[in-house]
């Protein structure tokens, strides 16, 4: 008899909260746009408990700020936020590529997620987003440490939300980005912790560089 495949089960409020990011992360809701429970209500057909649950989970995750009795809206990131999510992310992970390296060890989930990049070489930019991220959480999980995990998972979000920005606007070729994650392997393989952390570094400076010039090229327009 055939076993049933197990389904995930999420509630309505994770639900929404999910597909509220996936449109952030499209750019179907733009930065500084408002979001009130009304509208989450409203477009979800949820109750106005569910929608103000999803919007203050939202900015826990700081894709939605809000100040005191005013309307949420989308966070808008400037160049300092993309160059502090970027720092904390070497912070992170130039360690946590050094102690794999010392251990010559990949996770099975990184090698699956950079395959997974190959084959999106030539697809649409914005859909290696997934792949990159879990190859990422990938080589931070492999830690085994749920403090180190924790930590990384509070910033995931702005993760994704910079590097959707940058396949968005293509600030760098796919081809480059899938090249730039074997080497942090092909390091870590090796055994060279230090050249490792150096292959993260530069892999996460190009991005950071190329998305803080955008939006202050951006600001600039607007001003």
């Amino acid at each position: 008899m055939a076993v049933a495949p197990k389904l995930e089960v999420v509630s309505v409020v994770d639900a929404v909260i999910a597909d509220l990011r996936r449109r952030m992360f499209s750019g179907d809701l733009l930065p500084g746009a408002p979001l009130t429970e009304a509208t989450v209500a409203a477009t979800y057909d949820v109750a106005r408990t569910t929608a103000k649950a999803a919007i203050e989970s939202l900015v826990g995750e700081r894709l939605l700020v809000r100040n005191a009795h005013k309307t949420a809206r989308v966070v808008t990131l400037d160049a300092d936020d993309v160059r502090d999510v970027y720092r904390t992310r070497a912070l992170i992970e130039g360690q946590v590529v050094r102690t794999l390296a010392d251990q010559k060890r990949v996770p099975d989930a990184a090698r699956r997620a950079l395959e997974e990049m190959h084959a999106l070489a030539d697809a649409d930019p914005e859909r290696i987003v997934a792949p990159d991220m879990r190859f990422h959480r990938a080589l931070v999980d492999a830690l085994r440490s749920a403090r180190t995990s924790r930590a990384y998972e509070a910033l995931a979000s702005e993760v994704v939300l910079c590097m959707s920005h940058v396949q968005g606007a293509a600030l760098l070729p796919t081809a480059d980005i899938v090249s730039e994650h074997e080497e942090i392997l092909r390091r870590i393989i090796d055994g060279d912790a230090q050249g490792a952390a150096t292959a993260v570094q530069d892999h996460l400076d190009r991005a950071s560089d190329r998305l803080a010039a955008l939006v202050e090229s951006r600001a600039a327009d607007q001003s």
